[in-house]
């Protein structure tokens, strides 16, 4: 633990055990006897060491009271509601917190790490919802449930889906609860890792789109019979973006391999959602990038307060808990997804519309049959949705604690609005594969109609036959519902 890590390392590492290293404890030891040197010899208050919380920070409390003032903050602050959160979002909040603990800033005991690194390794996960962080003192209500079961409350659920208590959970390991000593509740629920939990899974999920976009398109603009030159590479050497000119290659190399593309066009132009395919997912891949390297550096920080400082002899109380990177980025992220689904719905639309050889709707027999008519309309409708969740959550505050936290960031519903717009765009997605590979069905017996070849790329030749294998029968044997989700399925797990 507390190695420089990237997105990719956190979600992988997040799955593995979890052991405690000799130089971890050490700089986690230091920093707890550091702080205990620290307040013997101290004769001001240390905020939430031997103070109230919030707007309670000037009253002092007696040293007899360290400990139950720490177990008071997580039974108070374990206020979220709401939808339990997932397995994977739950484990990753455990390794952040870990991950956040071990660098030795937050004068944490490491007993108090190899608990916490118990559930991950027992695979028993503790119960945390949804809602009840501002994100700004960090997640307070998320994580004050994430920790409970160390003082033997709260609830955790086992790899088989059964849930026990947090004594229970003691009893089974023949452990006394946690006394907490001072500092610890508050070095536990300060942080982001609510938030930042949301963005690694996201990110891996986001990478999982990206290597399907570019085949998803690539089907739908042959199967539409577009034009190949608005991905030449001179096109985009004099507009640079990095994510425009990589899309324009990833897109050039797939047509450059098609027969179906070098057939003569009719049309001057195709429509701007296969024209600026670049433009429009380059865009938003250079978004993503932005908030990938913000996410990555959260992910290597040190998000709780105070944090003692021994190369100072300092203990210093500041804001590194508020989520304000997290939320702007959480909102930009969705909104960069989103331009996804809008363009991939706007190709769905343009397969169905009866143009260029292809059936109206791509129904086998029109009039009778409907076709993909209302596929559409559900891409539409998760289009439309996205951009109500679209609506930043970072430019809202609330005041709380008595008006002594008066700015908070609201990342933790932009990061659980963020996981949202990401299923909608991979149906949307999935929406658009179901209809290209429809269409390039059409095109291929169009085409063979006309003498013209009948063959794309051969990596999407591959996909495109490996999907009709799967499918259980045509549109209208089988529910759209099904085939919907079979797509889904099929491109991304």
């Amino acid at each position: 633990m507390s190695k420089p890590l990237n997105l990719n390392q956190a979600w992988v590492q997040s799955q593995e055990a979890i052991e405690l290293s000799a130089d971890v404890r050490q700089r986690m030891q230091d920093s707890v006897d550091f702080l205990k040197r620290y307040l013997e010899a101290a004769e001001a208050p240390v905020y939430g060491v031997n103070t109230g919380f919030g707007s309670l920070q000037n009253v002092r409390v007696p040293d007899d009271q360290l400990s139950e003032l720490q177990r008071n903050l997580l039974i108070t602050h374990a206020a979220g509601t709401g939808e339990v959160l997932s397995r994977d979002l739950r484990r990753l909040m455990v390794y952040l917190k870990l991950q956040n603990m071990s660098q030795g800033y937050s004068a944490l005991r490491p007993i108090v790490f190899e608990r916490l690194a118990a559930m991950l390794n027992q695979d028993c996960l503790p119960r945390v919802t949804q809602q009840g962080s501002l994100g700004a003192s960090g997640d307070l209500a998320p994580l004050a449930q994430m920790v409970l079961p160390l003082i033997g409350e709260g609830q955790l659920e086992t790899a088989d889906g059964k849930w026990m208590s947090g004594a229970e959970w003691l009893q089974s390991n023949a452990w006394e609860p946690l006394l907490l000593m001072p500092k610890e509740a508050l070095a536990l629920i300060n942080g982001t890792q609510f938030m930042l939990s949301h963005a690694v899974l996201t990110h891996k999920r986001i990478e999982r789109m990206g290597a399907q976009l570019p085949l998803i398109a690539a089907l739908s603009a042959d199967a539409f019979d577009c034009r190949p030159e608005p991905f030449e590479a001179p096109l985009h050497r004099i507009r640079p973006h990095h994510g425009q000119v990589h899309v324009a290659q990833q897109m050039r190399e797939l047509l450059a391999q098609s027969p179906m593309a070098a057939l003569p066009k009719k049309q001057v132009q195709d429509p701007y959602s296969f024209r600026c395919i670049p433009q429009v997912h380059g865009a938003s891949w250079d978004a993503l990038n932005h908030c990938f390297s913000v996410w990555e550096t959260e992910l290597n920080a040190v998000t709780d307060n105070p944090n003692v400082f021994e190369e100072e002899n300092r203990v210093l109380s500041g804001g590194n808990f508020h989520g304000q990177p997290l939320a702007l980025t959480l909102d930009y992220a969705a909104m960069a997804l989103a331009e996804w689904a809008n363009i991939s719905e706007r190709r769905t639309y343009l397969l169905i519309g009866g143009q260029r050889g292809l059936k109206p709707y791509l129904a086998d027999d029109p009039g009778l049959d409907s076709g993909y008519m209302i596929a559409q309309y559900s891409a539409a409708a998760l289009v439309s949705q996205n951009k109500q969740l679209c609506t930043p959550a970072s430019v809202d505050s609330i005041v709380s604690s008595n008006g002594q936290e008066d700015h908070v960031s609201m990342g933790a519903n932009a990061a659980t609005k963020l996981l949202r717009v990401v299923d909608n765009v991979e149906r949307v997605l999935a929406i658009e594969w179901l209809t290209a590979c429809k269409a390039m069905g059409q095109r291929k017996a169009y085409n063979q109609s006309q003498g013209l070849a009948d063959q794309t790329n051969p990596e999407l030749e591959a996909k495109w036959a490996e999907f009709e294998a799967l499918m259980p029968g045509t549109h209208q044997d089988i529910p759209m519902e099904t085939l919907i989700e079979l797509s889904r399925s099929y491109l991304f797990g």
